[in-house]
């Protein structure tokens, strides 16, 4: 046996070269295959690190910032609503969404029994949205600042809050069906913020932050897009003047026991809507348990028959053409046939009357009597004229055209029964705009409801002569021996038509009534139209001179004097009669 070599050999000088553990040779290929695995090895590392920084980049940034960066969303402030005096009607205020990441939540029962007080939510409802499985859920929304303050206080993991804007209407109820709402992500449903939404909505802005393991924001990286806040505007609305169309149209209604009412206010000289109100209404800043009945805007999207509303276009029409003048006699009797048909009057008249008195006294008979030597279309043509049978393109939401059946279909007897608004549909919105012939001098313009800088451009419809007529003929109709003397407004002249309807129900006229009344004041220089209407009134009377007239009295009164217009006559010029003449249906 070879023994290892001792220290005296080493010490001799020997060679470690040369000592005998060395001497043993190894095979070649195990050196090789040790420098074909190391070289495999660095191809490997090599390989990956392509990978990982040329290959996948995009993939492996993504993920990384999936885990630390977070795009926030920062909402644009909705534009402001006012009236045309500047008056705030709707504005939005902070106010916070208060959102979990479920997995990150901790479940600390006394602070989680805090936070479901805080959210006024029962405990097992918030324990169910903790329980998703999604990585995002809304608690709640729009939460008041100072409960959010509570809220961050307990200081639980997972829960966040987020800013956002809750709408608020300082007019509640008065103003709800101009105004409408918007939902909980601050987009409008109704009215105004839903016709508007474009430009008061703004365009919502978002920013990069870094965020640690807990959530808190540690870095912000910058803007990605930044909010622009919603343009303000300035309606055409007159707050003193809604809130005075308001309060008398709930009167009547409490008063009648009606069903609903309707009224709208128009600027004669600009075309600017300056009030308009329905009821039932609604509180626009809590809306829980709203009905179709509260969120209707009768004024724009409920369609009527008229009735003797329209007999002034018929007459105007006859006067156009040079048929009759305002004192043109005409028999009236008491009864009139239309083929099998008859028509007549619900009051006793003489058997003959001027076309002024037909009018003062709203005589079917008289007006048949001037629409039957009109041709179909001629009439037609005058009913589309003022905007009948078409959308009044306000841009509201709702607006409704109507009915009105093509001329060319009439038999007789509905032409003679459309002469006194029978047999047509309208709606309030678009009779208060026919009258603007009669104030404006037998012009039309459109309707706006934003605040206009200069009139609009008028369309001639009849004649300057025709509509002054007009005009005394109907100021007859608010004085003794009219339908409508409750319609006087004191120390002002004013002019008027009532109109009071069957309703139609399973296509069969049954005892309920649609009363109304349009007018407008003063008449020496005319500055606003009032259109009135109430659904179904069961106390009190059902005629539009009973229920409707007064309502335009009392507004007209207090709108002529808020908008500081001259009075044009004495303030006795008011005389009621004993007795006053009901209008026929």
């Amino acid at each position: 046996m070879m023994r290892a070599p001792t220290r005296k050999a080493a010490a001799r000088g020997l060679a470690f070269s040369a000592s005998p553990v060395l001497a043993v040779k190894l095979p070649a290929w195990r050196s090789r295959l040790t420098l074909f695995l190391l070289f495999g090895a660095f191809v490997a590392v090599a390989v990956r690190a392509f990978w990982l920084q040329a290959i996948s980049t995009d993939f492996l940034q993504r993920q990384g910032a999936y885990r630390y960066a977070r795009t926030l969303e920062l909402p644009a402030v909705r534009g402001k609503i006012t009236d045309r005096y500047g008056e705030v009607m709707a504005s939005s205020l902070p106010v916070k969404a208060i959102w979990a990441i479920p997995e990150d939540v901790e479940s600390e029962p006394n602070k989680l029994r805090q936070l479901a007080q805080l959210l006024e939510m029962p405990l097992p409802d918030l324990k169910k949205k903790l329980d998703s499985d999604r990585s995002f859920v809304y608690l709640k929304r729009q939460v008041e600042e100072k409960t959010a303050e509570q809220i961050v206080a307990l200081d639980l993991k997972g829960i966040h809050t987020r800013k956002e804007y809750k709408r608020y209407y300082p007019l509640g109820q008065t103003a709800a069906h101009v105004l409408g709402f918007t939902n909980v992500e601050d987009i409008g449903q109704e009215g105004i913020e839903r016709a508007q939404q474009k430009s008061l909505g703004g365009v919502t802005g978002s920013r990069r932050v870094i965020k640690d393991n807990i959530g808190r924001v540690i870095e912000d990286i910058g803007y990605i897009r930044e909010p622009q806040d919603g343009t303000d505007l300035s309606l055409s609305i007159d707050g003193k003047i809604q809130y005075i169309a308001f309060t008398e149209l709930q009167k009547a209604v409490e008063q009648h026991r009606a069903k609903a009412g309707a009224i709208v206010v128009l600027d004669v000289k600009t075309g600017e809507v300056l009030a308009m109100a329905n009821l039932p209404t609604y509180n626009p800043n809590t809306r829980q348990g709203l009905t179709g009945a509260q969120l209707r805007n009768r004024v724009m999207t409920d369609t009527y028959e008229p009735g003797s509303t329209l007999k002034p276009f018929t007459v105007a029409l006859a006067l156009e053409r040079g048929m009759v003048t305002p004192t043109t006699v005409l028999d009236t009797p008491a009864k009139l046939s239309i083929g099998p048909a008859s028509i007549g009057d619900s009051h006793a008249h003489a058997a003959t009357m001027s076309v002024a008195q037909i009018i003062q006294q709203s005589s079917n008979v008289g007006t048949v009597r001037m629409a039957m030597k009109c041709e179909p279309r001629e009439m037609w043509d005058m009913f589309t004229s003022v905007g009948f049978g078409q959308v009044p393109r306000t841009g509201f939401p709702g607006e409704v055209a109507g009915r009105l059946r093509p001329y060319k279909t009439w038999r007789p007897i509905e032409q003679a029964t459309m002469s006194y608004g029978h047999g047509i549909s309208v709606s309030l919105i678009q009779v208060a705009r026919a009258y603007m012939i009669f104030a404006r001098n037998g012009e039309m313009i459109p309707l706006s409801f934003l605040k206009l800088s200069q009139p609009p451009l008028p369309q001639r419809v009849i004649s300057e002569r025709t509509a002054q007529q007009m005009r005394s003929m109907m100021e007859k109709v608010v004085g003794p021996g009219g339908t409508a003397p409750l319609a006087q407004v004191r120390g002002y002249r004013v002019a008027g038509k009532t109109g009071t309807a069957h309703k139609l129900e399973g296509g069969r006229y049954v005892n309920k009534y649609v009363a109304s009344f349009v007018g407008f004041a003063p008449i020496s220089d005319p500055r606003i139209i009032i259109a009135v209407m109430v659904d179904e009134p069961t106390a009190g009377g059902h005629f539009g001179g009973q229920v409707a007239a007064p309502v335009f009295s009392n507004v007209a009164a207090s709108a002529l004097r808020a908008m500081n217009v001259p009075p044009d006559a004495s303030v006795e010029n008011v005389i009621m009669p004993t007795q006053m003449i009901t209008e026929s249906m």
